[in-house]
Order: structure tokens, then C-alpha cells, then sequence
């Protein structure tokens, strides 16, 4: 492409050479979907299906005070957990911390070097949320949809209608927070917000570590509000960190392996943070006065590759490292390219790296080139037990490749679901995932996986399950803002904030 343009510059003896992003601002629509493949700056941005878009929250104190490791805080003018370097908490300084202008900047900047922005995946960060006060919550939402819609709306529920049929509609939204904050009412709050998915900051599963690092919680907490999201419908993702002070190699790699065979546990994701040392924390006394010892790279990349390894087909690592620059970091791991250096390994000794982020299509095709006959997919199911509750793990796989096409998050909840929507016999369906390339809304790309009719199947699959194996009643998905229309053309109606199908 640069020996093109610089070919055609030349000739017509251009002041510069513009750059890919400069192209696609000055293309028509038929043109940039022919020219996007080959001007996309980072496929890898869009490549899992959606477009991922951070917004960060006004600095605010934890109420319990501050972790060991934690930098940041209202003080120093960030906010907590966060050292005011990464991308999102500068776009965040730059907007002020203002959602609409945050949104806005952040589609801006992805539609300008080539992505589609149709379909978001939102990430609301900042600390923990659930301690902020509810109208702030509301109001830092609803500036986030106002970004997505376009247009300011009177109320959050306008907002919400106005995004269900919006050119960019929202698809998920997260919420950062702790497991001691997940309550019931903070589960209602969120999800009459919309929410799909909650990251829960739980960081190890020793009590006495937790108790180290003045986290303020032990693993009850984490147990209680597995169980409270999973049987709201909701995602959990958990937040791990590897080399606290009081671990070891071995006992973390233990820690990994306790995740997924302790039933109390099994998140569906995971944010991999290994532990380290920046300035204004305790932990940072803490290793300058010698009480503290982090892991080596090598320690670090042996333990999350044995790690990744051993995990199950369910769960899907978002990240795998702190967004900090390496300027930044005092002491600890001093690569910026974790993920890559565990694939390597792997690869190296021959093991397999089991999880979905890797297994993907879209990632499978950027990493080896090649492409995949969809004739070979079949419907493979797993079942597990999790949070007294059991899980069912429907995808469309080629198992030859080891490659996914998509799936589907099933639950069966437990006695104690405390959603009035929940009723007796109620099967869950707690995500629903086809991979690929972004597909915009309406417009149909038939060698796109997006669009091979994959997510009808596992509906009808689930349906089927929940109606001969569980008795279900009804079939309920906790579905993003953006994706209800596609449901209510399934036959599902509104209930609360779900949407249901008779069985």
C-alpha cells in the first residue's frame, strides 16, 4: 500500500504522502468498504466483532481507602488504580472526564483510521463504580448513549430507547467495581442502566494476600457476587494479579487452577494484571525497603502460560497486562508484549492455548492467514456447574482447526435468583457471541461469519435444551441496548430489563 501511494504521489507531485486514515475521510461508502481491508490501521481492534470504546469516570475515592498496590486517587488528579498515563484515563483528562466528549473522541478517532463503529462494546473504568453515587452513574451513562446517538436526550430512558435503532448502537456495557460492592440493588441499578457484563476486581483467592495488601474483602465476597451477577444474567469478568506480596510461582499457578475447578468460581473472563511496582503506593515503599520482591519476566510469562494452558474452552482473556507504560513501571514485568510472549512459549512446548480470544476466526485468520470452510463447523456443547447454578457452553467450532465461530452462555440459576423477571424454570441466556469482522447494521457481507445465521442457531439450540432437559417455562436474555431489535425479531418481548420468549 505505501509503495502505491507513494508511486501515485510522485506522479502527481503531491505535497505529502497521506496517511491510510487521511484516504478513508475522503472516500465515498462504496469505496471505503472496498479499500477499508487493506488502510485499516489495527484490525485487531474490530477483528472480535464489535468496537470497543473505554470511557473513564471523575477521580473518586474507595470508600474502604486504598489497596498496597494501588497508584492514583482523587489527589494526584486521576482516578483510583490508574496512574494517569494509560490511553484511556488521558483521553479522559483531555474531555475532562466528560462521557459524551470521552464517547465522541474515542468513535472519532476509531472511524478515522478505518473501523466500523456500528456495533460498541462500552467499558465504563474509573474505580468502583457501584460506591458512586446513582445519579452519577445515571448521568455518566446516559452521556455515553448521547455520544453513540448523536443527539443530547432528556432522560437516561430516552437515551436507552433512542440507542436501541441509533446507527451506532450499543452492544454491551461494563462495569468496573468490587466484589464487596455487588449487592443486589447494585445489580438492579446496573441493569436497569443496561448493563451485560461486570469486571470484578478480585485479584487472588488467599485471604491472607487480600488481608496483605489491605484489600478490604476476602474470597466470601467474590463467592456472593459470582453468584448474585450469574443469576441476574449478567457476564463476570475477573481482574487476577499475579506476584502479590506473600505469592509465589507455584501458588499462583495454583490460584489459576482453583479458579476454574472450585464451582464457587469459574468466571467466564478474565484480565490478567501481574503485579507491579509505580510510584505513590505502599507497594513501592514497600520494595524499595527490600519487604517486597516481584516476579521476573520470566516468572511471569512461566505462570500465566501454564496457566492459559490448563483453563477451559468457556473463558475468554480480555487482557493480558496493565495498560501502564513501561516508563512508568519501577520494578515487575518490563515487556509490553505478554500475551505474545505466552503464545510463544506455548507454541515452544508444544501446549495448547485453549481459551476463546485465541481460538476466535477473525484471530485465527490474522495470525496464520489462512481461511477456514465453514462446511466443517459443528455445534459442540459443554456443561459445568458454577455458583450453584449449572452453565451450559453451546459454540460452532471447526475442532480439526481448534477455531470458533461463535457461542452461547446458558444458565439454569440457582434457587436464590433474585430477579422478579427469574421466575421458576427460567433458562438464561447469558451471551450470545458470533466472531468476525465488524458487520454494519443492515448491511449483509456474505462471506462474513457475522452473518451465516449462527446466532439464530443457538437460540433455537438453547431453546431446545431449556424446553426438554430443564422444563424451562421461558427463555431470557440479558441483551446490550443495540442488539433488543435483533431479539424482538426472534419472537422475544420486554420483560424489565430483559427480553423473553414462551417456551
Amino acid at each position: 500500500v505505501n509503495m502505491i501511494k507513494n508511486k501515485v504521489c510522485a506522479k502527481y507531485h503531491a505535497e505529502r504522502t497521506p496517511s491510510n486514515a487521511d484516504i478513508l475521510q475522503v472516500t465515498i461508502p462504496e469505496e471505503a468498504e472496498i479499500l477499508r481491508p487493506f488502510l485499516q490501521i489495527r484490525p485487531v481492534r474490530t477483528i472480535s466483532g464489535v468496537a470497543v470504546v473505554a470511557a473513564m469516570t471523575t477521580p473518586h475515592e474507595c470508600p474502604h481507602g486504598k489497596c498496597a498496590y494501588c497508584p492514583g486517587g482523587p489527589d494526584l488528579g486521576v482516578p483510583q488504580s490508574y496512574t494517569g498515563h494509560e490511553p484511556a484515563t488521558m483521553r479522559g483528562i483531555q474531555n475532562e472526564f466528560d462521557p459524551f466528549r470521552q464517547v465522541e473522541s474515542r468513535l472519532t478517532q476509531l472511524k478515522t483510521i478505518g473501523h466500523s463503529i456500528n456495533k460498541v462494546e462500552m467499558i465504563i473504568m474509573g474505580g468502583d463504580w457501584c460506591s458512586k453515587p446513582v445519579e452519577y452513574q445515571q448521568f455518566f451513562v446516559k452521556g455515553c448513549l448521547d455520544a453513540m446517538n448523536g443527539k443530547i436526550s432528556a432522560t437516561l430512558d430516552e437515551a436507552k430507547r433512542t440507542n436501541e435503532t441509533a446507527e451506532v448502537r450499543n452492544v454491551g456495557l461494563t462495569f468496573e467495581t468490587r466484589p464487596d460492592w455487588v449487592t443486589r440493588e447494585s445489580i438492579d441499578a446496573m441493569l436497569e442502566m443496561g448493563s451485560t457484563r461486570v469486571e470484578l476486581g478480585v485479584q487472588t483467592l488467599s485471604d491472607e494476600i487480600l488481608e496483605t495488601v489491605q484489600r478490604g474483602h476476602g474470597i466470601e465476597a467474590t463467592q456472593q457476587a459470582t453468584k448474585l451477577l450469574r443469576d441476574s444474567g449478567l457476564k463476570v469478568c475477573y481482574h487476577m494479579m499475579p506476584g502479590l506480596p506473600g505469592a509465589s510461582p507455584e501458588s499462583d499457578i495454583a490460584t489459576f487452577e482453583q479458579l476454574f475447578s472450585d464451582p464457587r468460581f469459574r468466571p467466564d473472563m478474565l484480565k490478567i494484571y501481574p503485579t507491579l511496582v509505580v510510584k505513590n503506593t505502599k507497594l513501592y515503599e514497600w520494595w524499595k525497603d527490600g519487604k517486597y520482591t516481584p516476579f521476573t519476566n520470566e516468572q511471569v510469562v512461566s505462570v500465566v502460560s501454564s496457566a492459559v494452558n490448563k483453563m477451559p474452552e468457556y473463558v475468554r482473556i480480555q487482557r493480558m497486562q496493565r495498560d501502564i507504560p513501561l516508563h512508568q513501571i519501577e520494578a515487575g514485568l518490563n515487556q509490553g508484549n505478554l500475551r505474545e510472549l505466552v503464545h510463544q512459549k506455548l507454541e515452544a512446548e508444544g501446549l495448547r492455548n485453549p481459551t476463546i480470544r485465541f481460538r476466535e476466526i477473525g484471530h485465527y485468520q490474522m495470525r496464520t492467514g489462512k481461511d477456514v470452510d465453514p462446511a466443517n463447523m459443528q455445534l459442540v456443547r459443554r456443561d459445568y456447574e458454577a455458583a450453584d447454578g449449572t452453565e451450559i457452553f453451546l459454540s460452532y467450532e471447526d475442532t480439526d482447526l481448534d477455531v470458533l465461530f461463535g457461542f452461547t452462555r446458558l444458565r439454569y440459576p440457582s434457587a436464590e435468583a433474585h430477579r422478579p423477571e427469574i421466575i421458576d424454570r427460567t433458562f438464561i441466556i447469558r451471551e450470545l457471541r458470533v466472531y468476525g469482522p465488524v458487520v454494519d447494521i443492515g448491511e449483509r457481507d456474505i462471506d462474513a461469519w457475522q452473518h451465516l445465521g449462527l446466532g439464530e442457531k443457538m437460540i433455537s439450540a438453547a431453546a431446545e435444551i431449556g424446553n426438554t432437559e430443564f422444563d424451562a417455562s421461558q427463555l431470557l436474555v440479558n441483551s446490550g441496548i443495540g442488539v433488543k431489535e435483533y431479539y424482538r425479531g426472534l419472537g422475544f418481548t420486554d420483560k424489565g430489563p430483559y427480553l423473553v420468549r414462551n417456551l
